[in-house]
């Protein structure tokens, strides 16, 4: 039972929030030395995990390399040389980066974007430095719901792109699905059928976005009219 004490340092550290990565590797360290493992044992254990598991690669490169990143500012220069396209607004650079993210998902590129190496560090800041730009400061609420919308077209584009392409997981599934019941279907024609889905979604996420241009437009001046009305500014 001793061995479950890792559980406990995650809850514990999580709670205190202490910095997860770190937490993580306490916790696993202490589970193989409670384990009775040996430390060349437990360093044998990490790097099998590191090259065999995908995820422990992001943990251990992507998430830490772009933490470093942001402390020396990448938000901040995203939102700078955003600020420079003047006819640039939230809703057209998320358009933008939908296109990409879908046309790259359809390619097989799924792990070329994402959210914690592109929609948090570059994608929401630049599309909060749009309406910035046009408007001043955001209120919280709005600068909530443009780092959303970011994150979803992120979720839109990867999810309709990949059905597009033949070697998808979900593409594979259903040729042999149908292949189980005695119909021969092949890869490229279900990604074919794929295409006009993933036309739609486009066109119907792109138009939420320049909706959300118009959110953001109608609020803005909500929020300085009234302010108007104190200082007497017509």
């Amino acid at each position: 039972m001793f061995t479950l004490i890792g559980i406990l340092i995650v809850i514990i550290g999580f709670a205190l929030r202490f910095n997860p990565l770190l937490v993580v590797t306490v916790a696993g360290v202490v589970t193989g030395i409670a384990a009775g493992l040996s430390v060349e044992k437990i360093l044998t254990t990490f790097g099998e995990a590191f090259v065999k598991n995908r995820t422990l690669s992001i943990v251990f490169l992507t998430l830490p390399i772009i933490g470093i990143l942001e402390r020396h500012g990448l938000k901040e220069q995203a939102q700078k040389l955003i600020s420079k396209i003047k006819t640039a607004t939230t809703g057209r650079l998320l358009v933008i980066y939908l296109f990409i993210r879908e046309l790259t998902a359809a390619l097989g590129l799924t792990s070329m974007f994402g959210h914690a190496q592109t929609v948090r560090p570059l994608v929401a800041p630049m599309a909060e430095g749009a309406s910035q730009n046009k408007y001043g400061k955001l209120p919280q609420s709005l600068r909530d719901k443009i780092k959303s919308y970011s994150a979803a077209t992120d979720n839109v584009g990867l999810f309709f792109g990949e059905d597009i392409f033949i070697a998808f997981g979900a593409v594979l599934l259903m040729v042999g699905f149908f292949a189980q019941h005695g119909m021969q279907i092949e890869p490229l024609h279900i990604a074919i059928w794929g295409i006009p889905t993933a036309i739609a979604a486009f066109i119907i996420h792109a138009t939420r976005l320049f909706v959300l241009d118009r959110q953001i437009q109608r609020e803005m001046e909500n929020k300085s009219a009234p302010e108007n009305e104190v200082t007497g500014k017509e």
